[in-house]
């Protein structure tokens, strides 16, 4: 069995493969027992809690393609995690990369920032219980949004 700190690691993997491959739904379970934070400073309005508010966000703000994906890859790295096994809680900060290409754009980055998360462990599981996004660097978002971010 994998540790705490891969277990949670995975998670962030999870994330990015789940979204890359256009299941939203399943992006949503990860977040059954937390909520995402669009911003440091997003209010409780803003903040997607659970995994119907979390799908609704989703939904609502990622452009699928044919195949039934958003042409993406989200590339997770630095991930730093810390556990406290003791306690059933942890926090990662992580780094991320969105490339995209579609007929029309060629391969490239379209965003990148970091991540700040916190976990719980719920049953012997450990879940995200929040997720900020930072969002560093901005390209062509053009295709990926259904909004304009900026």
């Amino acid at each position: 069995m994998a540790d705490s700190a891969r277990e949670i690691e995975n998670l962030l993997y999870a994330y990015a493969e789940r979204l890359d491959s256009g299941d939203l739904e399943a992006v949503a379970d990860l977040f059954i027992h937390g909520r995402i934070k669009p911003s440091p400073d997003a209010s409780a309005e803003t903040t997607f809690e659970g995994r119907e508010r979390v799908l609704e966000m989703y939904r609502s703000a990622t452009r699928l393609y044919p195949d039934g994906t958003p042409r993406t890859r989200h590339i997770t790295t630095n991930a730093l995690v810390e556990v406290a096994d003791d306690t059933g809680v942890g926090s990662a900060r992580s780094y991320y990369t969105v490339m995209q290409q579609t007929e029309t754009l060629p391969l490239q980055p379209i965003i990148a920032g970091h991540y700040h998360d916190t976990f719980h462990r719920i049953d012997g599981s450990w879940w995200f219980d929040t997720r900020i996004m930072f969002i560093d660097l901005v390209g062509d978002l053009g295709q990926h949004l259904l909004y304009k971010l900026r």
